[in-house]
């Protein structure tokens, strides 16, 4: 069992807080403000089955890979991954720093039949001792306040021989065109949810996680296609990534 290091500084943003939260009422609607995140969570599912498979040598034809796992996921809005999680078999704790979203969460995983530990509040207020076999966090350092902390936070809660699975836009002229300067603009995601200046490269994300005692073992990116969200060899736009214990 790897050693507490203790609760990392805060990586709240109050006002990405208010902002999320304030999407709580429709997150699971498929049309609404959070329209993109469900269309993305097929490829995110899709790319974390396949990484897990590999590092633990699960059957992919399974049903339930998962169970006996403990999997947490930070940034959990109102479960769109959670739930999926949960079906394949963890047991899944839920934290977002929206008090409004983790109790849409609970509701919905409630009305679902689901058993799922939801909790309001940063990585941080984890107090560095608890650890998961999987740890997931999509689509969020780019909106935390120290995103280094942050960092280092999803890497003290990763238990030994667990998976540490990110998604996250990149920092590159494709996505200020298509996130900010397309996407917000025209209403298909709510003006000023993203600040193009804190996206990550790979290579930013990467040391990172190397600082924090983590590998890259690997990525993939997410493109646009005829039909929306893709999984791409391009990292331009977005990409996801798993890192183990270095």
């Amino acid at each position: 069992m790897t050693e507490a290091t203790g609760p990392v500084a805060t990586t709240v943003r109050a006002d990405e807080a208010r902002h999320f939260g304030a999407m709580a009422d429709d997150w699971w609607d498929p049309r609404g403000a959070s329209a993109p995140l469900h269309r993305l969570n097929p490829i995110r599912l899709r790319f974390l089955r396949d990484v897990a498979d590999r590092h633990w040598g699960l059957d992919p034809r399974g049903f339930r890979p998962f169970e006996g796992r403990r999997a947490l996921d930070v940034g959990c809005g109102a479960g769109l991954l959670a739930e999926p999680l949960t079906r394949l078999g963890a047991a899944v704790t839920g934290l977002d720093a929206a008090p409004e979203l983790a109790a849409a969460a609970h509701a919905h995983a409630a009305a679902s039949g689901l058993a799922i530990d939801y909790r309001a509040g940063g990585i941080e207020s984890l107090g560095g001792y608890e650890r998961f076999d999987l740890v997931c966090s999509m689509e969020v350092v780019e909106h935390a306040d120290d995103q280094r902390g942050f960092v280092r936070g999803l890497a003290g809660a990763v238990a030994d021989g667990g998976l540490l699975v990110m998604s996250t836009p990149n920092r590159t002229a494709w996505s200020r065109t298509v996130i900010v300067q397309g996407a917000e603009m025209v209403g298909a995601i709510p003006r000023g949810t993203h600040d193009w200046h804190r996206f990550l490269t790979p290579d930013e994300l990467g040391a990172m996680l190397g600082d924090a005692g983590m590998r890259v073992v690997e990525r993939r990116g997410v493109g646009l296609g005829p039909g929306g969200f893709r999984a791409s060899g391009s990292l331009a736009l977005d990409y996801m990534l798993a890192a183990v214990r270095a």
